[in-house]
């Protein structure tokens, strides 16, 4: 089992951790990742890692047996041996993007009140889908709510609740195709604004930013018709 040192920081950059493992496709697992597995929209991260005088790029990251995370090599070429040490390092810029991103989404779910079917993120925008048979008719308007949140610099926190909780507050899932991560019987929660006033709160378990002042700039992209109760929104990051 891998542990997630991304879920407890996720400005984390750098972090030593131990091989335990490679999968039969040349993927190295470590015991304890900074590296986000690809999950719920959200891609995998990139990197590298060293050791001794070496330096092994990493495309991607993915979800491996059980609880392990997969390192997936840019190349192939010689791994860390199993039990060695080495040194993780993030592609910082590329993840702070995704997380810019996937927060923006959660406010893009707020704007736009129904049900989510689907969602994508990159390093540029991102995009939901939405169970509504109309499109919106105001673009203006969604795109100033969805700045205003940005401008109010609004606090993102993580919490936790049990699974019989969540399944007694339904009303908490927005996603309708894709069940929330459930570890050990915990769910986790993302909450952006303070508990007693918050803009959103929904079961997550990608990384986000601290604040969503840090989103900056939004401009609402395409609105796509996608089968006759979908709605394809797409917003960009402008910087």
């Amino acid at each position: 089992m891998t542990e997630m040192l991304f879920r407890a920081d996720a400005y984390r950059r750098d972090a030593a951790a131990r091989v335990t493992g490679w999968t039969d496709e040349g993927g190295v697992i470590l015991d304890q990742s900074i590296f986000y597995p690809t999950s719920g929209g959200q891609p995998g991260d990139a990197g590298w890692l060293e050791w001794d005088t070496n330096r092994l790029p990493v495309a991607t990251t993915v979800k491996g047996q059980g609880e392990d995370i997969v390192l997936v090599p840019a190349e192939p070429q010689p791994l860390p041996p199993v039990g060695a040490y080495v040194q993780q390092v993030l592609d910082w810029e590329r993840r702070y993007r995704h997380m810019r991103v996937h927060t923006a989404l959660h406010l893009l779910s707020v704007v736009i009140p129904f049900g989510v079917t689907g969602g994508q993120i990159s390093s540029t925008y991102g995009r939901l889908d939405f169970d509504m048979p109309e499109a919106p008719e105001d673009r203006d308007q969604i795109a100033e709510a969805l700045n205003g949140f940005v401008s109010e610099d609004a606090r993102v926190s993580d919490g936790w609740m049990t699974a019989e909780e969540l399944a007694a507050a339904p009303h908490l899932v927005k996603t309708m195709a894709v069940k929330p991560p459930v570890g050990a019987g915990q769910v986790r929660l993302v909450r952006i604004g303070e508990a007693d006033d918050w803009i959103d709160l929904q079961p997550c378990g990608g990384t986000h930013v601290a604040r969503t002042g840090e989103i900056g700039a939004l401009r609402l992209g395409k609105i796509e018709k996608k089968g006759r109760q979908n709605r394809r929104v797409y917003i960009h990051l402008d910087g």
